[in-house]
């Protein structure tokens, strides 16, 4: 088990974060359009919507209903503002994520949605 993996672990057990998990129609959904698909659309909404130095609506800029699985994962595991990226993972609020920075938080997001695909 790698670090990415004790850390879905270890959020897994809040209540908060334990608490999000993909319904039969979003698991159908990743498993209609493979993960390339959903590889390809984390990157996008991390370059758009994490990435800046100051998101627009920081905070409130990911929807927390099934509307995406990449939404989902990202509030389950603390990717969902530039506070709880702070927080979880350590990295600061105020300047532009950089290339490894987003690597890592789909990497991430992919292990989650791959974890909840095969429950």
């Amino acid at each position: 088990m790698d670090n990415i993996d004790k850390l879905i672990t270890s959020l897994s057990k809040s209540k908060f974060r334990g608490s999000f998990h993909l319904n039969k129609k979003m698991k159908e959904y990743v498993l209609e359009k493979g993960m390339g698909k959903i590889e390809q659309d984390a990157f996008d909404l991390i370059e758009k919507r994490l990435k800046p130095a100051n998101p627009k609506n920081d905070g409130k800029q990911t929807p927390m209903k099934q509307i995406h699985p990449v939404f989902i994962a990202q509030h389950a595991c603390g990717f969902c503002c530039r506070s709880c990226l702070e927080k979880i993972h350590k990295i600061p609020k105020g300047r532009e994520l950089t290339g490894d920075e987003v690597k890592y938080i789909v990497t991430f997001i992919l292990r989650w949605i791959e974890r909840e695909v095969s429950l």
